[in-house]
């Protein structure tokens, strides 16, 4: 592994167990640095800030399970379509690295992770809505819509105080999908 990645890894251990006891907004370079034995200027020689940090974090251990998720097949008796199960494996990696997403996410700002999760979920999930919706006719601002709905959903799951087991946020996601195009609406309510 080239020195780089491992001092950006120690880097990204050291604010994940600062976040186990302390916000986010009250851990400092210094504090990560301390914590991972490391001087402030490596630190600066790989991440502009600590929020830079906290996407850098994000893109190499989400993006990982995404693409896996995306890249692999249902599993050997699995019931669950891959669409979902990419889903379903990107909210357990989110919710077994809760603390960490609840402590980051919840910042908002400059260069805050939760514009970047957004801007990089967006296209996965609009992905997925549309394999789900792909036999029922919908219009391209439908998926956009459900799209949002289920990255904002994820989002203020994740951040919670005692957010419910995946399974459970996944399952209720599904329902309200699948339940979509049988629901009539009574449009006279938005005139």
């Amino acid at each position: 592994m080239a020195e780089s990645i491992i001092t950006k890894k120690a880097l990204a251990t050291s604010l994940k167990d600062l976040l186990e006891t302390m916000p986010f907004e009250k851990v400092t370079i210094a504090d990560i640095c301390e914590g991972c034995g490391m001087n402030r200027k490596s630190f600066y020689y790989h991440f502009r800030d600590k929020y830079d940090l906290a996407n850098w974090i994000f893109d190499t251990e989400f993006l990982e399970i995404a693409r896996d998720a995306l890249d692999s097949n249902c599993r050997f008796g699995e019931k669950v379509p891959m669409h979902w199960r990419s889903v379903r494996d990107i909210c357990d990696y989110l919710y077994e690295n809760r603390i960490f997403y609840q402590k980051v996410l919840t910042y908002r700002g400059q260069n805050c992770l939760a514009d970047h999760f957004r801007e990089v979920c967006y296209p996965i999930f609009a992905h997925r809505m549309a394999l789900t919706l792909e036999n029922v006719q919908v219009p391209s601002v439908m998926i956009e819509f459900l799209a949002d709905a289920v990255i904002c959903a994820i989002e203020r799951w994740i951040t919670a105080k005692d957010p419910i087991p995946p399974q459970e946020l996944l399952s209720s996601i599904r329902t309200c999908l699948e339940g979509l195009h049988n629901i009539p609406i009574d449009f006279d309510l938005f005139d």
